[in-house]
């Protein structure tokens, strides 16, 4: 089955205008992402990709989110790949091998519509989560998966609530890396937003409210940090991490 892997990026961030293009350890953002082809709505992203040796094609800007500029991106460039992976474009310590555990998931069983990574999280990090909800700082997505590995939700808030710690239940941190058939990533598109996805402005929760299924593909970091770029805050966090646990991609 043919693959592409696409990589939406958004000059004007609500949050962190230009974030494609600030750099990080002296490497731009979009290129750390970078693997394949690059979407975009903004000329300077497209020169940057292309100065790099990137592939870039822009994208209507009416695209209302990362999902939308996907799935335009794959129709400008006429591609009739079978299977479509959205990579987050702020996810700037993303390893590799975590998109190609969608992509042979996705590529192992035909019957899936839509695949989705997910770490076991550290029960530091599940803490130090819910101290942050509790400020109202909002970061980082939560899932809880049926005993098929199907997703029951997707949460900013950290799920589950864990009333008997002593039960030994893990708390999974979802990675905002996506596969689709093609068909699925049109019908999502096509769809209205769904009220659970304007509650927690999460787009997956429109597949899942919609009984689109959603499969969870256990991954491992491998010792290495899972960290997104959301806010200018958070570029000396990653190039901490970069200075301690080395480049992924030279």
């Amino acid at each position: 089955m043919s693959v592409i892997a696409i990589i939406p990026a958004r000059y004007a961030s609500g949050r962190f205008p230009g974030k494609p293009l600030e750099k990080i350890a002296g490497r731009m953002m979009i290129e750390r992402v970078w693997r394949s082809v690059d979407a975009t709505d903004d000329e300077r992203i497209v020169d940057a990709v292309r100065g790099f040796g990137g592939e870039a094609v822009m994208t209507d800007s009416a695209c209302r989110n990362g999902t939308e500029r996907a799935l335009d991106a794959v129709k400008r460039l006429g591609s009739d790949a079978e299977i479509i992976i959205n990579v987050q474009g702020d996810a700037a310590l993303i390893p590799p091998w975590v998109i190609g555990d969608v992509a042979t998931a996705m590529r192992a069983d035909s019957r899936l519509a839509m695949a989705t990574p997910a770490v076991k999280m550290p029960e530091e990090t599940a803490i130090r989560m819910r101290e942050m909800k509790a400020k109202g700082i909002v970061g980082g997505t939560t899932v809880v998966f049926n005993r098929a590995m199907d997703a029951l939700y997707f949460s900013k808030g950290v799920i589950p609530f864990q009333r008997h710690p002593e039960a030994g239940t893990p708390t999974w941190q979802h990675i905002g890396l996506y596969g689709y058939r093609r068909e699925t990533l049109e019908r999502i598109v096509a769809l209205e937003p769904s009220p659970l996805e304007k509650a927690e402005s999460l787009e997956q929760l429109r597949a899942l409210e919609n009984g689109i299924p959603i499969r969870i593909v256990p991954t491992d970091y491998r010792g290495r940090s899972a960290w997104s770029v959301d806010a200018p805050e958070d570029v000396p966090v990653v190039e901490g991490i970069i200075a301690r646990e080395g480049e992924l991609v030279p």
